[in-house]
């Protein structure tokens, strides 16, 4: 069974960073792609960023050059650190591992930004 808990979510004024964590248990974390996904009441589910097991990255046109995602395999930890926030980042984060065909999500953590 895997099991991933965020944390990192919280309130900051926009312009501001933060930095969300993702501990994952279990010995096959380095095995799998990760990725953040961000979630706004009444609106889909969307993909934030992606990485790889061999560190190769993918974000939404909308965090580009403003979020950053990586790993730490030794930790069991996935990050997403988040520069230049705007009001419009503003949901609940969530990651999410697929393994085996099934899919892993967090509890989410919230991220709110002031305007």
């Amino acid at each position: 069974q895997v099991q991933l808990v965020e944390s990192g979510g919280g309130l900051v004024q926009a312009g501001g960073s933060l930095r969300l964590s993702c501990a994952a248990s279990g010995s096959i974390f380095s095995a799998n792609a990760m990725d953040w996904h961000r979630q706004v009441p009444g609106k889909q589910r969307e993909l934030v960023a992606q990485i790889s097991s061999g560190g190769a990255t993918i974000y939404a046109d909308s965090v580009k050059g403003r979020f950053t995602i990586s790993r730490d395999n030794a930790k069991n930890t996935l990050y997403l650190q988040m520069y230049s926030l705007k009001a419009e980042d503003t949901a609940v984060y969530y990651c999410r591992m697929v393994r085996s065909g099934l899919t892993y999500w967090g509890q989410g953590t919230q991220v709110t930004v002031s305007s």
